[in-house]
């Protein structure tokens, strides 16, 4: 009896328990976003148990009631959701598979594990259902990131890139050609700095909308940075081709772009086109092709397309040359002063020189400066080369006024860069004040095209310069914007009359009635006039005939280093 009564405790202990544990999963599971099935093979019996209703809204109650689980998923999905809902033999790894809900933005994750008893064969199998959604938007969202440009939803740079690779190895086999366009809006910067970088944004973005317009299977277009976008056209033919693409491109800026402020802009863009294979073997190097061709385009003016040309590759690559070569040039003290005399017509006698920069590479190479300057003042290192043009200079100055007591004239070429420099002028009157120099002995030569950038300021400093003594000279007169109207209000002292003219003056009526007005007017002015680039004997006779005030030229002189110079300073004392 006591025995009976012991086993029918333990049993109850043990329902308890079992009951208890049972409760515990249930809480468990309720508390879960997962949804969890549990079924029993012995009973055939479904349990469901966690967030179900989240997910199907529907009771399973015995194993053929499983099949309906398929109405709610999407029908690409149901095959593989099927071999994991009816698997019956376990597997060490994890078993599972991804599916979207119908007509849901809902995804779910399904797993599942199976029981065995002790002969090893399937006594229970659970599946569980958890819902990935917020996990698949972040992926989409970082391959979204990882594919497209937040900006204008074109291909990222990264991508483009791969891609165009593997449209060039296909391009290989296929014997295709692929054509690549870089665009770049002209002016882009007035944009940001006029309207701000919202507005410069919004235009990226409305134009790279119409770009995007041109994508198809054999057409790629992405955003590569700020104003800058390409093309890749695979095999072109027919109107998608690098013509028909630009022809669309020009008739869409016709019109103004329309920004969310009502603003109107009206753009023009440069392009560069290259093509494989006959630019280029590699993704990289048609890409860089390209650039460089667009970088022609751009230097030649706005609303330009270029296409790839070698001897365009081969000057960049030897502007890039020169570029680096510059950064050594001055610390490896390359660079010397040659002067060419200027004569006074009348008497003869030395007005003075002009001061020419040399360069000499590490190999002994001469650079001329017609090469080497427009590359200075575009990298920004003319600003220490002048520094240094300038105190060479006027310390050769003096020390040639001190050896042979002489007063002359060293003029000094200055670039627009130096000019608009803060303390240009303060620099120039402490050397002049370091080497004891006479404001007076010193003309800086400017030319026409540094009065276009700022003019106001230009002249302002001018000015600056005159009230301390300093001569101003306008050199080039003739090759750039020339208005004669503008002379009256310019303070200079000199004004030299370009080669261009003196060249022809001899020969051609019209050139001789120009130079003739300009010598006349500029004495007018109360300028001092200077012919630049007599060469010979019937033009220095013209120029003496005219009243011209000086002359330089081979005819008297070329540019001669240092020692020269003392040659002729020896013989006029």
């Amino acid at each position: 009896m006591n025995d009976l009564r012991y086993q029918v405790d333990y049993l109850t202990a043990m329902n308890k328990r079992l009951s208890d544990s049972e409760k515990m999963y249930r809480m468990v599971c309720d508390m879960s976003s997962c949804a969890y099935l549990y079924y029993n093979y012995k009973d055939g019996q479904i349990t469901l148990l966690g967030n179900w209703q989240a997910f199907f809204p529907l009771e399973i109650k015995h194993i053929q009631d499983m099949e309906r689980i398929f109405d709610y998923i999407e029908e690409e999905d149901v095959e593989k959701l099927g071999a994991i809902l009816h698997r019956e033999t376990p597997s060490v790894e994890k078993l599972c598979c991804e599916c979207k809900l119908r007509g849901k933005k809902q995804w779910l994750e399904c797993e599942t594990v199976i029981g065995l008893d002790a002969d090893k064969e399937p006594c229970s199998k659970v599946i569980k259902f958890r819902d990935i959604s917020r996990f698949k938007q972040q992926n989409d969202e970082l391959t979204y990131m990882a594919y497209y440009d937040m900006l204008t939803g074109l291909y990222n740079r990264n991508y483009f890139v791969g891609r165009l690779t593997e449209w060039i190895e296909r391009a290989k086999k296929e014997k295709s050609v692929i054509s690549v366009m870089f665009i770049d809006i002209d002016d882009f910067r007035k944009v940001n700095d006029g309207l701000g970088m919202l507005m410069g944004d919004e235009l990226v973005q409305l134009f790279g909308q119409f770009l995007g317009t041109f994508c198809s299977e054999n057409v790629m277009v992405s955003h590569f940075n700020s104003d800058t976008y390409c093309i890749a056209i695979y095999d072109p033919c027919g109107s998608r081709n690098v013509d028909g693409i630009y022809r669309m491109i020009q008739e869409r800026i016709q019109s103004p772009f329309v920004l969310s402020g009502r603003q109107e802009i009206e753009i023009t863009v440069c392009v560069g086109v290259a093509e494989f294979p006959e630019s280029a073997s590699s993704a990289i190097e048609l890409l860089n092709n390209a650039e460089i061709v667009l970088f022609k385009a751009k230097s030649i003016g706005s609303n330009e397309i270029q296409y790839f040309d070698a001897p365009i590759i081969h000057d960049f690559l030897h502007h890039v040359q020169i570029e680096n070569m510059l950064k050594g040039a001055m610390s490896q003290k390359q660079f010397s002063l040659f002067y060419q005399p200027q004569y006074d017509v009348e008497s003869g006698k030395l007005r003075g020189v002009e001061a020419l920069i040399r360069w000499r590479d590490e190999n002994g190479k001469q650079i001329s400066p017609a090469e080497f300057i427009p590359i200075a003042e575009k990298n920004g290192s003319i600003v220490s080369i002048g520094a240094w043009v300038v105190e060479e200079a006027l310390r050769t100055y003096a020390e040639w006024r001190d050896k042979y007591g002489v007063h002359l004239i060293m003029s000094i070429n200055i670039s627009a860069i130096q000019y608009k420099r803060k303390d240009f002028v303060s620099n120039v009157i402490s050397l002049m004040e370091k080497y004891e120099i006479h404001a007076n002995e010193i003309e800086f030569e400017i030319t026409e095209s540094v009065l276009i950038d700022d003019f106001v300021e230009v002249i302002e400093k001018m000015n600056l310069l005159r009230e301390y003594g300093v001569r101003v000279s306008l050199d080039d007169f003739g090759t750039g914007f020339s208005s004669l109207s503008y002379l009256k209000g310019l303070p200079i002292d000199t004004l030299k009359i370009d080669k261009s003219f003196i060249d022809t003056v001899i020969t051609d009526d019209s050139t001789r009635i120009i130079t003739e007005s300009i010598v006349s007017m500029v004495k007018k002015l109360g300028f001092e006039t200077v012919a630049e680039g007599v060469e010979t004997e019937a033009q220095y006779e013209y120029l003496k005939d005219i009243h011209c005030d000086n002359i330089q030229g081979f005819y008297l002189g070329k540019p001669m280093p240092k020692d020269e110079v003392e040659q002729i300073l020896t013989s006029q004392i």
